[in-house]
């Protein structure tokens, strides 16, 4: 039996409550048997449990974090019990949509009132969907009137959307779905992503990849829409050229998240992608499938939320004045902004070079390409010293030349001077044969040295 455990989440207004209805009713025709977790927030507010009437907004949120943990659990027993192989378990707002409602200081309060750091509220969600309020490009249909719960204004239910995306950023698997489209298009992308995700009918990643200089960390860092997450990446062995496969550990420092991924190219820009949670036994089994040949992989990861599109910015150690930025895109054809903050140097897409498998093997070529750099050397020293050698033999040829052709006065004599004229034409024949060579030699070393010194 397969469970799923996804979270449908959003400003007020974001059309979650018919989101909710298709995906039962997409998702049921296709075998699985669907859950609903109904939004626990909404449910305090109509029992009177006002948040707003709360003296201490921690502690509502305390109250409601534990009360939805009880929900999804008794839905996960339950759906352990089914008969169902496909179970999809589908949360009307997560845990950490808590932190849209409180202040910096109080989220950091609300953590360590329930001893959960936000990567391991992650952890308890294979994916997170997030809907975009009507407010937010859609505002001629923004209303609360369907939800006698929400008093939201327009800017109100912006400033939340926002703080929600915030959150969530972070997740290894968290979708934006704005209001670009009608809503029938928006309901139908938020199917084709759920879809994609689960692998129905298979699990395409489309991705556009950037080479960019390297970002300012400080200015990322103070971003509230921006998480720093810390990423090890391990290729195993695999005897299909098409795939890979790769293992990760990915986290804040403290805590961290495992899985695994199988990719297939189908293009330059598209791939089938299959990824499974692990916990931390089966990682360390899974090491052992380590492919020794290719470095680990680890990156800092900087995840941005940005004009409802999702991008990760990757900085690896081994680079001081570039990174590579991401975005996955649910259809080829999306439009995307990248930040104005963000300088690209050009679309590495279809560059095999720029792929993590390729970086992976980085180390070994730099040392193959500074051996070549020493060759060079040696080989241009070498020629370096012949031509000095070879200087002094032509210049004592030239002066055995000067004195033949001093003391030959006779006829016979000048077969002596042919000969010292003969050794004088060989010796600069040999000499410019080696500046040629020494010349060339030079060129090709200080190429390989800038290439080195310039190696991406």
């Amino acid at each position: 039996m397969e469970i799923i455990k996804i979270v449908l989440t959003g400003g007020p207004c974001a059309g979650k409550t018919t989101g909710m209805s298709w995906i039962v009713n997409n998702f049921t025709k296709r075998g699985y048997k669907v859950f609903i977790t109904s939004e626990v927030a909404t449910e305090l507010i109509n029992g009177g449990a006002y948040p707003w009437e709360a003296e201490n907004s921690v502690e509502f949120q305390v109250a409601l974090y534990r009360l939805l943990k009880e929900k999804e659990a008794t839905y996960e027993k339950i759906a352990k019990n089914t008969k169902s192989d496909k179970v999809l378990i589908v949360c009307d707002r997560g845990a950490l949509d808590s932190e849209a409602y409180l202040t910096p200081e109080q989220i950091n309060e609300f953590h360590e009132r329930i001893d959960m750091t936000a990567t391991q509220m992650m952890e308890d969600y294979d994916a997170v969907f997030h809907l975009v309020t009507a407010a937010k490009g859609a505002l001629e249909f923004y209303t609360t009137e369907n939800n006698e719960a929400r008093k939201e204004s327009p800017e109100l239910a912006s400033e939340l959307d926002d703080k929600t995306i915030a959150a969530w950023t972070g997740h290894p698997h968290l979708r934006i779905i704005d209001n670009a489209t009608d809503f029938d298009q928006k309901m139908q992308k938020l199917v084709k992503e759920i879809s994609s995700y689960l692998g129905e009918p298979e699990p395409f990643e489309i991705e556009k990849k950037f080479l960019i200089t390297y970002p300012d960390i400080a200015f990322l860092e103070s971003l509230p829409n921006c998480q720093r997450v810390e990423i090890l990446q391990t290729y195993l062995l695999n005897d299909n050229n098409d795939e890979e496969i790769r293992i990760r550990q990915r986290g804040d420092g403290k805590t961290y998240i495992f899985t695994k991924t199988l990719k297939r190219k189908i293009s330059e820009i598209k791939r089938v992608e299959l990824e499974k949670r692990l916990n931390q036994q089966e990682y360390c089994q899974e090491l052992m499938n380590a492919d020794t040949s290719l470095h680990q992989i680890r990156k800092v990861r900087y995840c941005l939320s940005y004009a409802d599109n999702y991008f990760e910015i990757d900085i690896y150690p081994f680079w001081n004045n570039y990174a590579i930025m991401e975005i996955e895109l649910a259809d080829e054809k999306n439009k995307y902004m990248i930040p104005e903050f963000i300088h690209v140097i050009k679309d590495v897409t279809e560059d095999p070079m720029f792929k993590n498998i390729e970086l992976a093997k980085r180390p070994m070529r730099k040392f193959y390409i500074d051996g070549k750099v020493d060759c060079a050397k040696i080989c241009f020293k070498f020629m370096e010293k012949k031509c000095k050698e070879q200087n002094e033999n032509r210049d004592f040829s030239v002066k055995k030349y000067e004195q033949t052709k001093r003391y030959c006065c006779f006829e016979n004599e000048m077969s002596l001077l042919q000969s010292a004229q003969e050794e004088v034409n060989i010796e600069n024949a040999i000499l410019s044969d080696s500046v040629k060579m020494k010349i060339s030699t030079e060129k090709y070393w200080r190429k390989l040295r800038h290439n080195s010194e310039e190696f991406i």
